[in-house]
């Protein structure tokens, strides 16, 4: 085996036929600009490779089960390890994975509880336990040594006569029975013996309780177990105690049976574990007052009761008036303002009126009919389930506890919670040995979480909700907890939505990831990372196709490289700028009070108008929560919909439209682009349409279109090429065989511009299709704003499909710079500096900046020092993620917030501006 992996001729994408060696056994960061081909070499070329070989050696009935992965466009590749891609895509979609369900952790703790958990009578509140015949007389010699006893088996005769049950024991060679506290022989027969009841006591032994006695009472205590479906008891011939055991779950005070824990008990995926009411989702679809009263500042006669206000649903409306006249209901005053109980006798109903949400359970019982699914949707929230109060198990699962604590209440716990609970769990010896494989795997899986700075989310978050940073790093901690060696770990940028706090920790993880025999390759533009690398690849100069080079490959020490502008910052630091004072034509702001969405700790936050904001403060301690969910909804769904997560908001009129620029696709399909999405490719088809053959043969604008019948190549519709499936091998790709990949039919490729086909347009480059199109000036300017968000290496009839998270961001602000003119407009983005370089992140200020000169606001959350640095105005929170953070740490300027004592922000940026002093002096 080669001690590197060796790369020769990579052709694929924008890869211009490079070679390279990559060390095994070390941590390898890929860097260069946006676009450069970093990706496609990491993930496209080195994972792919790794994963092909590795399918292509499993035999042919396993390989239908896996992905299909086509060989890269390189002449070789050796020494490569079987490989696994770690991305920033969250995957996840079902509602039943939890963080704690994909990292295996909750897998354990079923176990855990199902091994060494105790059942808990609910109505006693004291343990149930199971005697085995040992303990059983361990507690009697304890108690009782020295007195005398009956042991007993209560035997039922319900399926039986007494008589023949009798004479059968006869047979076995039982000779007594306890019949009213008197001993009785059964042979012969006693006569006339009327039991009470549906038993009889078998008396299996009479003696006094001694240590030296053991096995005659252990086989006593067998046999009743045997005999009467594992209870005992010892009645004593001299008092009336009497005293039952069994090695059943049952509680000795109210005799309530309890079910064995099992782990199947503590899964919410399964029907036997899973709550009923909820089927194990944690909350139901449920009527929501907010929704059927939308406006309660309104009447009943004033139509507050929006299901019923429309005139398909006047007849109802008129009977609610009657029985509110019935009832003495003010029609007259706002529903906020009723009596409790006349609210509910509208909504609930009474004897006297059968009431809305009764109304709506009955309209959608009928789903079956379209309107009503339609209709009571848009009524119906979802709810914590009342049954299992949102831990999705069902009832009896809660019976087990383990230091006071249920599942649930453990399953609610971020990693540190949980893994402070598993250190300090106190077990008898027998339970260790039980447990000391789950504990030892619990404590490791818990650790991996830390280490990745996930600290703050809790196991039973679900995994859907993740950003893809986060699922990223729940893939990486999965990856050690398998404690897999001599594989090619692939990495695309894992420092995403960490604050620079935690940045150390996670270099930790990938340096254990390597130290323990693997090869890490990361795509990364993170400084503090890439000065931890063992080895550095750097690509570029530019992005597209002016990219695909390597500019240096080699030990980080000895980097150098004049064309490298990576290796340059690495050598000179950031590129920082001084703070600037808040602008003079700030006017207004929006002011959001109370709010208390998840870990908000019922906060006021005031965001200034016609600014650049930053809202800043470590991972977890509520950003998104703040500006993604409650900002953003506040300004878009309306109070009336939204003020459970907020009690007031001021300001909301002075912003004519909000738009949260997140990083999903700009389309779903392959014939989305970036032309089509900035509505540049209209101006194309005209201009097409205006050339001298095709005004000649009279092809109008649609004519050039390939999402419509017409022009388009009729065999592949307008896509450029064919799939041909190949079962057991990865399917095929090929150029269509009439158009040979250029979408277009041959009659509509006759119309030229300057000597190029529509085809030939759609292959250029943003910046060579600027030049191209230079004289029509609404056309350029499109394209002008594509290049300025630093997108220039774009082809124009590039798939979306095949856009990354931050350049499909990227494309939807150039929309914006070139449809929104006259400002007034609140744009909220989330990391927008998401897969950007260090050289990129400063063209994405200045278009952000260029947005805020319209007029515009822009909010951003960041943790990117280039970006906090230029803003405006920050808010910060913390101080600490999950349960320890959602307070404002501190507000203003960067200045201003280096100086705060309680931010972490702050202190990160006073170091950074005193770097900057030292520089500039």
């Amino acid at each position: 085996m080669l001690d590197r992996i060796v790369v020769r001729g990579a052709r694929q994408h924008n890869l211009k036929n490079i070679d390279l060696d990559i060390p095994h056994g070390q941590l390898t960061v890929i860097t260069g600009v946006s676009g450069s081909g970093k990706s496609t070499l990491a993930f496209d070329t080195l994972y792919a490779e790794g994963q092909r070989r590795y399918i292509e050696s499993l035999s042919t009935y396993t390989k239908q089960f896996l992905e299909r992965i086509a060989r890269p466009d390189v002449d070789e590749v050796s020494g490569i390890n079987p490989s696994i891609a770690i991305q920033q895509k969250n995957t996840a979609r079902s509602a039943r994975s939890t963080v704690g369900t994909t990292t295996e952790i909750y897998d354990y703790l079923r176990l855990l509880f199902a091994r060494v958990g105790r059942t808990y009578c609910p109505n006693c509140g004291i343990p149930v336990v199971k005697q085995s015949a040992d303990e059983v007389i361990d507690h009697m010699v304890d108690a009782h040594e020295g007195e005398r006893f009956y042991i007993v088996a209560t035997i039922s005769t319900e399926d039986r006569k007494p008589s023949e049950l009798l004479a059968e024991l006869q047979k076995e060679g039982y000779s007594r029975i306890l019949h009213n506290g008197d001993v009785m022989r059964i042979d012969p027969p006693p006569r006339g013996l009327r039991l009470k009841g549906r038993s009889l006591n078998l008396v299996l032994d009479r003696l006094t309780i001694e240590n030296s006695r053991r096995a005659r009472l252990l086989e006593a205590i067998e046999s009743a177990y045997n005999l009467a479906d594992g209870f005992v008891r010892f009645a004593s011939p001299d008092s009336n105690i009497t005293l039952d055991f069994t090695h059943h779950l049952v509680c000795t005070s109210c005799k309530k049976s309890f079910e064995e824990p099992r782990p199947l008990l503590f899964s919410f995926n399964t029907p036997y574990g899973a709550c009923s009411h909820c089927r194990g989702f944690g909350n139901r679809m449920e009527f929501d007052e907010r929704l059927i009263v939308p406006d309660p500042s309104r009447s009943i006669r004033g139509q507050a009761v929006e299901p019923w206000a429309s005139e398909k649903f006047e007849y109802y409306y008129n009977r609610l008036i009657r029985f509110c006249r019935q009832s003495r209901i003010p029609l007259d005053k706002p529903f906020r303002a009723l009596d409790p109980k006349h609210k509910a006798a509208i909504l609930e109903g009474n004897d006297a009126f059968f009431g809305v949400i009764p109304f709506l359970e009955e309209l959608r019982e009928k789903s079956y009919k379209k309107y009503a699914r339609f209709y009571t949707r848009r009524y119906l929230t979802f709810r914590e389930c009342r049954q299992c109060k949102g831990g999705r198990l069902r009832q009896e699962a809660y019976y087990v506890r383990l230091s006071g604590q249920s599942i649930r209440e453990v399953a609610r716990m971020t990693p540190g919670e949980a893994l402070a609970f598993v250190e300090s769990l106190e077990l008898a010896p027998r339970e260790e040995e039980i447990a000391e494989d789950i504990v030892l795997e619990l404590r490791s899986r818990l650790k991996f979480l830390l280490d990745v700075g996930l600290y703050y989310v809790t196991l039973d978050r679900l995994t859907r909700t993740l950003s893809g940073g986060e699922a990223q790093r729940i893939n990486l901690a999965n990856s050690l907890g398998a404690n897999l060696l001599g594989v090619l770990y692939v990495l695309d940028e894992p420092s995403i939505g960490l604050h620079p706090r935690d940045t150390e920790n996670l270099v930790k993880v990938l340096s254990e990831l390597r130290n323990r025999g693997n090869t890490v390759v990361v795509v990364e533009h993170d400084l503090d990372i890439i000065q931890k690398a063992d080895y550095l690849v750097d690509l570029g100069p530019g992005a597209g196709e002016n990219g695909g080079e390597v500019l240096y490959q080699g030990a980080l020490e000895e980097a150098s490289s004049p064309r490298s502008k990576t290796i340059k910052y690495l050598r000179e630091g950031l590129p920082l700028e001084d703070s600037k004072p808040m602008p003079s034509r700030c006017e207004g702001e929006i002011r959001l009070s109370g709010i208390t969405e998840h870990n908000l700790k019922n906060i006021d936050v005031s965001f200034p108008l016609g600014v650049f904001s930053a809202v800043t403060g470590v991972s977890g301690s509520g950003k998104s929560t703040l500006v993604s969910d409650v900002l953003y909804n506040a300004l878009t769904v309306g109070e009336a919909n939204y003020t459970h997560a907020y009690k007031g908001i001021k300001g909301r009129d002075k912003v004519k439209k909000t738009m949260l620029v997140d990083q999903s696709p700009i389309g779903k399909t392959p014939r989305s682009n970036p032309i089509t999405y900035i509505k540049a490719f209209s101006f194309i088809r005209d201009i097409f349409a205006s050339q001298r053959l095709a005004v000649k043969r009279g092809y109008a604008s649609g004519r050039f279109s390939f999402n419509v019948p017409g022009g388009r190549c009729n065999r592949c519709q307008g896509m450029g090429y064919e799939r041909v499936e190949m079962h057991f091998m990865a399917d095929m790709f090929i150029p269509c065989s009439e158009c040979e990949g250029k979408r277009y039919g041959k009659e509509t490729l006759e119309v030229t511009f300057r000597g190029k086909n529509l085809a030939d347009v759609l292959e250029l480059s943003v910046n060579e299709a600027i030049e191209l199109f230079a004289d029509h000036r609404a056309l350029a300017q499109r394209l002008t704003t594509l290049k300025k968000v630093g997108l220039g290496y774009l082809r124009l009839g590039q798939p979306s499909t095949t856009l990354s998270g931050g350049e499909s961001q990227r494309i939807k602000i150039a929309r914006e710079l070139a449809e929104n003119i006259e400002g007034g407009c609140f744009y909220i983005l989330d990391e927008p500096t998401t897969g950007l370089h260090v050289d990129d992140v400063a063209t994405l200020l200045r278009v952000l900046r260029e947005l805020v000169d319209r007029g515009n606001t822009v909010v951003v959350v960041e943790h990117n020092p280039q970006v906090i640095r230029q803003a405006d105005h920050i808010i910060d929170l913390g101080p600490g993620g999950g349960d320890d953070g959602g307070w404002v740490t501190a507000e203003g300027t960067p200045a201003e917030i280096a100086r705060s004592p309680r931010s972490h922000t702050g202190a990160f940026l006073k170091k950074l501006m005193r770097k900057s002093a030292k520089g500039a002096a």
